[in-house]
């Protein structure tokens, strides 16, 4: 997407930023240097779309026996297991999931009436559930949200069945973790879990609606392009991880020490 000067100075820029796919426990470590970062004022809002290997990611609130599979089954698919800080009960990420990062400092993003100058959480996450309600409408798949529950849920005649998880961690304004779209996701890693601690709701896929495999880029672009629109942002889309940490729009011109030293240790696992 070619940003328009006059458009840039119309509304503020959100950066995206799709990496290849990473281990769990590198993705933590970059969402917490860019969330310092924006914190600080020294880089815009930022939204990283990503792939994680086989993990499952146990939230503030996820009970342990929600894990229904052994550790040494667990072990013998190669599946890790984190503890992370975002809210929610227990998903799974893995091959074929759009993972999304958005670091947004809630404080720069008034309510639409005006009323307060900061977004609210629950504000926040209804938008991020209409970002991929419209993501989903993209590839006409009717989705829609279930009262009393967080997430997107598809909308056919039949069952209704979860085909985004959405978990957020809120610190200083600012956020970090995400949703995770299942688009050509294998459904059967669900079954090693209690999917967000709901047994009573089936999980799908955007493959599995349609009858078909999805490339990363297209559902990639269509959740950028949403953003825009829920947020009312102009969308910038950087090629690498060095034009995040140089990139003069929204990013410090010298990068602090240690997010450099990041890149650097890590270089070959966000090319892998």
């Amino acid at each position: 997407m070619k940003l328009n000067p006059r458009d840039s100075r119309q509304k503020p820029l959100i950066s995206v930023l799709q990496l290849d796919r990473i281990d769990y426990s590198t993705g933590l470590r970059l969402q917490q240097r860019l969330v310092a970062l924006r914190q600080q004022g020294r880089i815009g809002d930022v939204v990283l779309l990503l792939e994680h290997p086989a993990v499952i990611t146990l939230g503030r609130n996820a009970k342990r026996q929600n894990i229904v599979a052994s550790p040494e089954f667990l072990a013998q698919r190669g599946v890790e297991v984190f503890e992370c800080d975002r809210g929610g009960d227990v998903t799974f990420h893995g091959p074929g999931q759009l993972v999304g990062y958005p670091i947004f400092d809630l404080r720069a993003l008034p309510t639409p009436e005006g009323k307060r100058k900061s977004l609210g959480a629950i504000e926040y996450v209804r938008r991020l559930e209409e970002v991929l309600i419209r993501t989903c409408a993209d590839f006409a798949i009717p989705a829609k949200r279930i009262c009393g529950l967080t997430g997107v849920w598809t909308a056919s005649s039949q069952a209704e069945a979860k085909i985004a998880a959405i978990g957020v961690h809120i610190s200083g304004g600012v956020t970090s973790h995400g949703f995770a779209l299942n688009r050509n996701t294998d459904l059967d890693y669900f079954k090693l879990i209690v999917p967000c601690g709901i047994p009573a709701k089936p999980v799908t896929s955007m493959a599995k609606e349609l009858g078909r495999q999805l490339s990363s880029e297209e559902v990639a672009h269509s959740i950028s392009r949403n953003f825009g629109l829920v947020f009312n942002r102009q969308m910038l889309w950087l090629e690498t991880l060095d034009a995040l940490l140089s990139h003069t729009v929204g990013v410090p011109l010298k990068p602090p020490h240690e997010l450099l030293q990041l890149h650097k240790k890590e270089e070959d696992t966000f090319r892998a």
